[in-house]
């Protein structure tokens, strides 16, 4: 190749790839709207976006990845819990961890009522942005769980006592207490803790089945004819589950064996009944 051909061809590449960018671009203004779900845009969710700015929330969280990497990424958060879950902590993040023992830092921004919703409001339109994938995996925080805390009495349950002995009494509740929190709470420190078995990240599976996506999951199984307990709806399942896990096992599982759950069935009698609702409650917030 000459001088004069590597000109024109150089002159050549240069056209196509300009022309190739510029009809990307296009296309991609083009479908903005859809991929980002522009008509889903109330003044709810742009309240939503003032209320996650003038709080300075990318000062920790991430969206899309983008942010400060110090708390999780919240792109799909609303997917993961529901409203009910989202509201709670909002309200008073120190109601699901002892900041002393486990050294969470989310502070409790005394944000009202209409601004926590617009703001659930916004991260659900986030969620619903078709992010083509990323960010690839969810970023998860060291120590954001604390498995065997005894934060508090509801949180021990069985904790350091022998099998079969009698459960604890349960303190008085007052009516600053979650169930969702407390049943956060009995999740992590229940014994065996229900976190030794199952995480509630998407497609982490353990000595059990992941809890993400449990409230769509059984919705679907009750809706069909394989199901074999006696729940007529998610409560009443999540709550046999805990207390008979082998009421229905999943045909084919690796997590039973001759019709048995390898889930302890202890907790019916080790939990007293305010922590088994506190920890149902918990659960449905897993959507």
């Amino acid at each position: 190749m000459n001088k004069r051909q590597a000109r024109l061809f150089a002159i050549g590449s240069t056209i196509v790839a300009t022309v190739a960018f510029l009809g990307l671009t296009l296309d991609s203004h083009r479908q903005f709207g859809r991929l980002t779900n522009a008509d889903k845009i109330t003044p709810q969710v742009t309240l939503g976006k003032d209320v996650w700015h003038k709080n300075n929330c990318i000062n920790c969280h991430t969206l899309f990845g983008e942010g400060a990497y110090y708390a999780p990424d919240l792109t799909k958060i609303t997917k993961l819990r529901g409203e009910a879950y989202l509201t709670a902590y909002m309200k008073d993040p120190s109601k699901f961890y002892d900041e002393q023992k486990h050294r969470r830092l989310m502070p409790k921004q005394d944000i009202s009522d209409v601004e926590i919703a617009a703001l659930i409001a916004f991260l659900d339109w986030v969620s619903n942005v078709d992010n083509q994938g990323w960010p690839p995996r969810p970023l998860l925080v060291t120590g954001a769980t604390f498995p065997g805390s005894d934060v508090s009495a509801p949180a021990s349950a069985g904790a350091g006592k022998a099998p079969g002995s009698a459960p604890p009494a349960a303190r008085p509740t007052t009516s600053s207490d979650n169930p969702i929190a407390l049943g956060e709470r009995v999740f992590r420190s229940a014994a065996p803790a229900c976190t030794a078995c199952h995480s509630i990240a998407p497609g982490v599976n353990m000595a059990g089945p992941t809890l993400a996506g449990l409230v769509a999951r059984t919705s679907t199984l009750l809706a069909g004819s394989d199901y074999k307990g006696k729940a007529t709806d998610v409560d009443g399942y999540i709550r046999e589950a805990v207390v008979s896990p082998s009421a229905h096992v999943v045909p084919g599982a690796m997590y039973s064996a001759n019709g048995q759950s390898f889930m302890p069935n202890t907790y019916g009698k080790d939990l007293t009944p305010d922590q088994i609702n506190q920890l149902v409650a918990y659960l449905t917030s897993l959507k």
